[in-house]
């Protein structure tokens, strides 16, 4: 079982509830995504939690992004980032390899129309993409599977946001957005594993503003995703967005995505 959700500051999120939630989870791998923290800057008991072993990738820039991979079982080997020097040290992606499957945390730059913010994330696309081509071609060779688990940044079809149609021209629901992920899902041979298993419904949404009343409303956007090899994808038994019953309840503006796979 697969975990993955973006904690929006790991030390807050500590203190809010994500604590509990760790101890009480029944997955055997969770990804976190803008953590914007240092190994030293968390209270004890969260990034060492007892029967975890947890690769931290921050940011160089302090207190921004920062991806996290917690497991169960020790990682025969860990990586950092990926191939693109500009975002090796920008707490963007990593990587461990556990038995027969790598687990990735990616957390994808947000962008904003307009700014400099979009220019990096459309270089981190540009990069990106290539690299997931080469890494399956290079899992499935050593007959192994990868899913990369976080938050992408982009909510690929209209079924993946309430209020599509106030957003066509906002990052996250541009149309080169949704195309690039379209490739990630078309010729780079991926799997949306949440979508896979729920075709016919709207969201369900993992990303919800804080601002009005978007989560008691249930506005909200599905950009956090577990994108899979096709082998891995097809032991998908069930998957959940683990969403707060109360809007007080909640420990981060996005919810855990959780995926149950079946063995070999």
């Amino acid at each position: 079982m697969v975990s993955t959700v973006n904690v929006n500051g790991l030390r807050a999120a500590a203190r809010k509830g994500f604590r509990a939630w760790l101890a009480a989870t029944e997955a055997d791998v969770v990804c976190l995504q803008e953590t914007r923290c240092e190994p030293g800057q968390v209270e004890a008991g969260v990034l060492d939690a007892p029967g975890w072993h947890v690769l931290l990738a921050p940011a160089a820039a302090k207190g921004r992004a920062g991806v996290a991979v917690y497991t169960r079982a020790e990682p025969s080997a860990r990586r950092i980032g990926f191939d693109a020097a500009e975002f090796t040290d920008a707490g963007r992606y990593a990587e461990v390899d556990l038995d027969g499957v790598t687990v990735a945390s990616l957390y994808l730059p947000s962008g904003e129309v307009g700014t400099e913010r979009q220019a990096e994330k459309e270089r981190f696309l540009d990069a990106f993409l290539p690299y997931l081509v080469r890494r399956r071609a290079e899992v499935e060779a050593a007959g192994r599977e990868l899913v990369v688990c976080g938050d992408w940044n982009i909510a690929h079809t209209e079924a993946d946001l309430r209020n599509w149609r106030a957003n066509t021209k906002k990052s996250g629901f541009l149309p080169m957005e949704r195309a690039w992920m379209g490739r990630v899902l078309g010729e780079a041979g991926y799997v949306d594993v949440v979508r896979s298993l729920l075709p016919d419904r709207d969201g369900p949404y993992t990303w919800w503003s804080y601002r009005g009343r978007a989560f008691d409303n249930d506005t909200g956007w599905r950009i956090d995703y577990q994108v899979a090899t096709p082998g891995l994808a097809a032991r998908a038994k069930n998957a959940r967005v683990e969403r707060a019953p109360a809007h007080d309840q909640r420990w981060s503006d996005h919810a855990p995505v959780t995926v149950e796979y079946g063995t070999r």
